[in-house]
This record gives structure tokens, sequence and C-alpha cells, in this order.
């Protein structure tokens, strides 16, 4: 079981079972929405509970996904293709040791010229 929450606690999450490997996206989106770039695993849907969903607030940042964050602190949360039977939960918000490591770097094209990426994991482009 892992678990994790937001910075003020209103909303908490468990997931059953091991993790995936996450990823790390340095598109445009995920720079802005963080300030950095956005790291997560993509947690099947049945293995997810949310507790204090009525304090996750949503927006829909493209056609295909929606991006929910803590309405009272502001921290990212989750990364939702609504059409897939997963959601992508941010590695920032675990509270416990997640007995995992980055795969890749997705969508470097567009990272932030103020850091280079040189951990040797391979860099997806797009």
């Amino acid at each position: 079981m892992h678990k994790g929450s937001c910075l003020c606690g209103a909303v908490s999450f468990e997931i059953e079972g091991d993790l995936a490997a996450p990823d790390a996206c340095h598109c445009s989106k995920c720079r802005k929405q963080t300030g950095h770039y956005l790291a997560t695993t993509d947690v099947p849907r049945d293995r997810l509970t949310v507790h204090g969903a009525e304090n996750v607030s949503w927006y829909q940042s493209s056609e295909k996904v929606r991006r929910g964050f803590c309405k009272t602190c502001g921290s990212s949360l989750f990364w939702d293709p609504p059409h897939r039977d997963w959601m992508g939960v941010a590695m920032g918000a675990f509270d416990t040791p997640t007995e995992t490591h980055l795969k890749m770097h997705i969508f470097v094209a567009d990272k932030g010229d103020y850091y280079d990426i040189a951990d040797g994991l391979p860099q997806n482009q797009k």
C-alpha cells in the first residue's frame, strides 16, 4: 500500500500494490502547472482510492486530459485521461517510500533552459 496527500492534507490517497516506474514530463503545460516538470506514475483506477475528493479541483488542459489539484493548497496531484483505465499520480505527493525510480523523460524538446537532464535515462523529444 502506498499513501500520499496534498500539502495541506485536505486530499489524500491510497494505492494498492506496486507502483509502475514513473516518467518525467517536461512539456510546457506540466512546467507551467508545477513550476518545473511533472513526474507521475500510472495507476489503474481500481487500485486508487481518493479521500477528500470534494477538495480536488479539475482543470481541463486539453481535449484528452484534465489535471487534478487541491483546491485549498494548490498541490498538483493527478493527471487524468478520462478515456483510459488508469490515472497519473504525482510522485511528489507520496508520503511513503515509493520503491521505484524514473524510467524516462518525455517532451524534453520543451524543457526549461535553466536545467540539464544528466541522469542517463532515455529522453523522448515528444
